[in-house]
């Protein structure tokens, strides 16, 4: 997270900065394709403007996370620039349409269709016979049987990140006539468009070693509308320049500059006029928008605040400053006169520095849409309480989804969706909403099924003693780093099997969800789990007071007692990156800890720095619950399956996981997968996709929450760049617009819903 900004198929789905035994799922069928499709939540938002309009020439300065380590996608060290580079400089077959679907590449691609079935699959791919490479050689099947040969997984020599689909080729031949490639499969494979997109030139592919190093740090051979002029890590950048042999329509730009620029230092170089184009967060967002807000002409300050109120303070600064002006005007202390004009200096100067600032700033926009990624939580399956489906299910039963997505998006004037797929977003063709195989937010539900698992409220909690004690008191007090615990500890009298004590709860806090109707706890405001704790809130030891009958509900919006087991409390160790740039997944970690603890599961929050986020915890499994995103995919049988098999073990005794980092799989989901990726029927394969995303729902191994915000900052006149949302960028389109020219925006991002139907 940012672990999550990646190209949707750059870099194998690995996350960015983001079961044994078959289950028993309710009524699985799926939807079938004959439902009305799903539109995307938000549109492109990249200042849409004809060719005519944008000026030939200049420069592009985009900011990127990273200057990367490899030029090549398919190494597992690939980054998003990487993509980015990838996408200007080389053939792709197919790239993703404005609606998360694969779209035909005419200037590389005329045509691509399976000509047989039997006995064997086989595509035929006609190349647009103006396709060449950058140093005059014809694209052609030479390319294709060096990448497949590189990328089969048949020869370790190649240091591959994955191989998926090529693996499923036979043979590659040349076709009719040199613009024709004949690709045989030894087994049916339902996404062969997923393949050759990027496409390498031999002289990447044909050898371990050109694969492994050639590609690195230089790309020589190139056929995009650019081509890469040079990879200056001592600059932090990677330039990219026009390619002379491109055949397509003609770049506008003359030069693209891909720049790092870390994520809290971007709104200093915009203001500096450094950065045409870059990904930001909302405080950057927030500036920016203020930057173009109307000023009173005495001070300079905004006349209406973020929320449209009127700036807040401005009339008590100027007052004070009259003030002190009176007072050393007619004070005796000349020292203190002195001092208030070096004062008053500093503040004109200040003022003057952050006047220039927003000047500067008002040349830039906003571009907003919704990245083609989503954020879930992630419930780490392989041991501890969530190791029983069970509770994994009463954690995703307590979580309010809308919710949880209202408080990341609304501010934002986003639509505020959550997410109902693990393998597709709104408007992909496989979206539909299988959340109903988990259940509707229900706390009481969720109460139950722990109690099931055996965890009790008040259950009793061994003593610690000694050192372990002492450990124990010493991160009661470690802060933010203790949040979500049980602040009051009281010892256990006896077991009163789980009844409610009546007076316990806490009858100031409000409870009522955005509606003004009462819920069933799950419902009420986020952060009341916080107003509802205290040393009284116990189920045993407590203040006194009239038993109910066994088995009588808590009031809605009641923080439950903390749950125990075999002596041990329910408390799950929630991680969470500690860089600037992720202050909204702590935020939606807070919110959840507050939904978790009116069931009664504690929380304990590390904050670990971002380089040890993933590769340490999440990837090694050293966490219980943490936030983190994958990329949508046009591909999801076959990009999704290694994020959702089952584990396996290694023949070293280990735990092969691929990239299901929850550890939570299933032989069904494992089958679903495996018949989607070998049908050519697409609705069939929707079905099966559906049917499977079903299935991980009732896993309860990962719970999507929302499709994550794509925020970006542009010079005004930047034409056809900005928030891509699904889309792949056109590079040769990018430009600056020419004087008087306008480019096309949304008024807003489009806020439909989902109009498929849940899985049934």
């Amino acid at each position: 997270m940012s672990h999550v900004g990646v190209g949707p198929r750059a870099v194998a789905r690995s996350a960015a900065f983001l079961t044994a035994g078959v289950l028993a799922v309710p009524a699985l069928a799926g939807c079938t394709s004959e439902e009305p499709s799903s539109k995307p939540l938000a549109a492109q938002d990249v200042a849409s403007a004809a060719r005519a309009s944008v000026s030939d020439g200049g420069t592009l300065r985009w900011a990127v996370d990273s200057v990367p380590d490899t030029l090549n996608t398919f190494q597992s060290d690939a980054d998003a620039t990487t993509t980015r580079v990838a996408q200007a400089v080389l053939p792709s077959m197919y790239r993703m349409d404005e609606k998360g679907g694969p779209a035909r590449n005419p200037d590389y691609l005329e045509s691509a269709e399976v000509v047989d079935t039997e006995p064997k699959q086989v595509v035929v791919y006609k190349l647009n016979q103006q396709a060449v490479w950058s140093d005059g050689r014809e694209i052609g099947a030479a390319d294709f049987a060096a990448q497949w040969r590189a990328l089969s997984g048949k020869d370790s020599a190649y240091w591959t990140a994955r191989n998926a689909g090529y693996d499923r080729i036979e043979k590659i031949e040349r076709g009719a006539n040199d613009l024709e490639v004949k690709v045989t499969f030894s087994r049916p494979y339902a996404d062969w468009k997923a393949l050759f997109s990027p496409l390498y030139p031999k002289d990447v592919m044909g050898t371990p070693d050109a694969f492994n190093d050639g590609a690195r740090r230089s790309l020589k051979v190139t056929a995009g509308p650019f081509a890469v002029k040079k990879v200056d890590a001592g600059a932090d950048q990677v330039v990219l320049t026009g390619n002379p042999r491109w055949w397509g329509s003609p770049a506008k730009l003359e030069k693209i500059v891909l720049r790092a620029v870390p994520r809290d230092k971007r709104v200093s170089e915009l203001a500096a006029g450094k950065l045409d184009l870059a990904e930001i967060d909302p405080e950057t967002a927030d500036e920016v928008t203020l930057a173009a807000a109307p000023r009173d002409p005495a001070t300079g300050t905004p006349l209406m605040g973020p929320q449209g109120s009127p700036a807040a303070g401005a009339q008590g600064r100027s007052a004070a400053e009259a003030l002190r002006s009176w007072a050393v005007a007619n004070g005796s202390d000349e020292e203190a006169a002195e001092e208030e004009v070096l004062a008053r200096e500093e503040r004109r100067e200040a003022e003057a520095k952050a006047q220039r600032r927003r000047q500067a700033l008002s040349g830039y926009e906003v571009r907003k849409s919704l990245e083609p990624a989503y954020t879930q939580l992630a419930l780490n399956g392989s041991d501890g309480p969530l190791a029983d489906e069970r509770v994994r299910r009463a954690v995703a039963r307590a979580l309010d989804r809308q919710k949880l997505a209202r408080t990341v998006l609304k501010p934002l004037g986003l639509p505020a969706e959550p997410v109902g797929s693990h393998l597709a977003l709104s408007g992909q063709p496989a979206y539909a909403d299988g959340s109903g195989a988990l259940g509707e937010p229900n706390a009481k539900e969720a109460r139950a099924l722990l109690a099931d698992a055996g965890w009790v409220p008040g259950g009793p909690v061994k003593e610690k003693d000694g050192a372990e004690a002492e450990k124990a008191a010493g991160a009661e007090k470690a802060g933010d780093e203790g949040e979500g615990k049980d602040k009051a500890k009281e010892k256990s009298e006896g077991d009163d099997d789980g009844t409610y004590i009546v007076g316990e709860d806490d009858k100031g806090g409000d409870d009522k969800g955005d509606d003004g109707k009462n819920k069933d706890g799950d419902g009420g405001d986020e952060e009341s789990g916080e107003k509802h704790s205290s040393g009284k809130n116990t189920a045993q030891g407590g203040a006194p007071g009239a038993y109910a009958p066994k088995g009588t509900a808590a009031p809605a919006g009641s923080v439950a007692a903390p749950l125990a087991k075999d002596g041990k409390a329910l408390t799950l160790r929630f991680v969470l990156p500690s860089g600037p740039g992720s202050e909204t997944l702590r935020t939606v970690a807070d919110r959840i800890t507050g939904m978790l603890k009116k069931i009664g599961i504690g929380t304990k929050i590390s904050k670990v720095s971002d380089e040890s986020y993933f590769k340490d915890h999440i990837a090694a499994g050293e966490y219980d619950l943490a936030l983190y995103s994958w990329p949508a995919s046009a591909f999801p049988a076959t990009d999704a399956r290694p994020i959702y098999a089952k584990p396996v073990p290694a023949a070293d005794g280990s735990l092969n996981v691929a990239q299901n980092y929850t550890r939570v799989g299933t032989d069904q989901v494992d089958q679903l997968f495996d018949r989607a990726m070998t049908t050519l029927d697409q609705k069939e394969a929707r079905d099966l996709l559906r049917k499977a995303d079903s299935r991980i729902w009732a896993a309860a191994g990962s719970i999507p929450l929302y499709q994550r915000p794509q925020l970006t900052v542009a010079r005004k006149n930047l034409a056809n760049a900005g928030a891509f949302g699904f889309g792949t960028p056109v590079y040769e389109d990018m430009g600056f617009l020419k004087k008087g020219a306008q480019g096309s925006r949304p008024s807003a991002p489009a806020a439909s819903s989902p109009t498929s139907s849940p899985a049934s």
